[in-house]
């Protein structure tokens, strides 16, 4: 998710229908430059090879139950939206849906014009950039493991998931090794709280780990992207690849 400023101004994007890399090229409303959709960045028009970034913000590909019972008071987009007919916006699991036979094919639909072997073309990632450097989380991989203490470019991070959906998101860490509470406590899936190598409890939040003892204390969350693996890359040939505890 970006942010829908540029250069301090506000716009609006909306989806050129061009593809570069197998990816959606986005165009802004201001002035019809195409941007790239996993840089955040200008790629043809106007403002390309202006050096403009995107700020990019955290965000999480989880499933609904999951979301909504940590958030219920959440509101939601109307499928009655007067442009396509509410039947067409089905569950991605339903035969019916538009992304269906998509989703469920191996490949991809244009030839991909660099492929990395490490993973399956459409495996799920969560992929995190830190200044230059590039690091990739298997899904698979971050549900079994729950938390992955990792650093990427010097930089220390910890990285959570959900045991029952594709939910997974990254937080700064400063020295600390966390792991889940013996008990194991979750909520639908996505763990409530972390604890420190210290015997220290920190609050899952949506902005921040932030410690039980010292609420003035916090980690902040990091922007990731979850990504097929193809694309992702597709535009980061360099990127590092946790493969498994300990590794990567």
């Amino acid at each position: 998710m970006y942010s829908a400023r540029i250069e301090g101004e506000a716009t609006t994007f909306g989806t050129s229908g061009l593809l570069y890399r197998n990816n959606k090229l986005m165009y802004d409303r201001a002035t019809n430059t195409l941007w790239a959709s996993l840089l955040g960045e200008p790629v043809i028009g106007p403002l390309a090879d202006s050096g403009i970034k995107l700020d990019l913000f955290p965000v999480e590909l989880t499933a609904w139950r999951e979301w909504v019972a940590r958030h219920p008071d959440t509101t939601v987009l109307s499928i009655e939206t007067g442009v396509y007919p509410a039947s067409q916006y089905q569950p991605e699991g339903d035969p019916n849906s538009i992304y269906f036979a998509y989703r469920s094919n191996p490949d991809t639909m244009f030839p991909a014009w660099s492929r990395d072997g490490r993973l399956e073309t459409k495996s799920e990632v969560l992929a995190i950039a830190i200044g230059d450097a590039h690091k990739a989380y298997p899904i698979e991989v971050l549900r079994q493991e729950r938390v992955v203490n990792d650093e990427v470019a010097g930089t220390g991070v910890v990285v959570i998931a959900s045991s029952q959906s594709t939910g997974a998101r990254v937080y700064a860490r400063e020295g600390q090794v966390f792991s889940l509470p013996s008990e194991g406590e979750t909520f639908e899936g996505l763990p409530l709280a972390l604890v420190d190598s210290d015997g220290l409890e920190w609050t899952v939040t949506e902005d921040a780990l932030v410690s039980t003892s010292d609420p003035s204390e916090s980690l902040a969350r990091l922007p990731s992207h979850p990504a097929f693996w193809f694309g992702w890359f597709a535009f980061h040939p360099d990127t590092l690849l946790y493969e498994a505890k300990g590794g990567g």
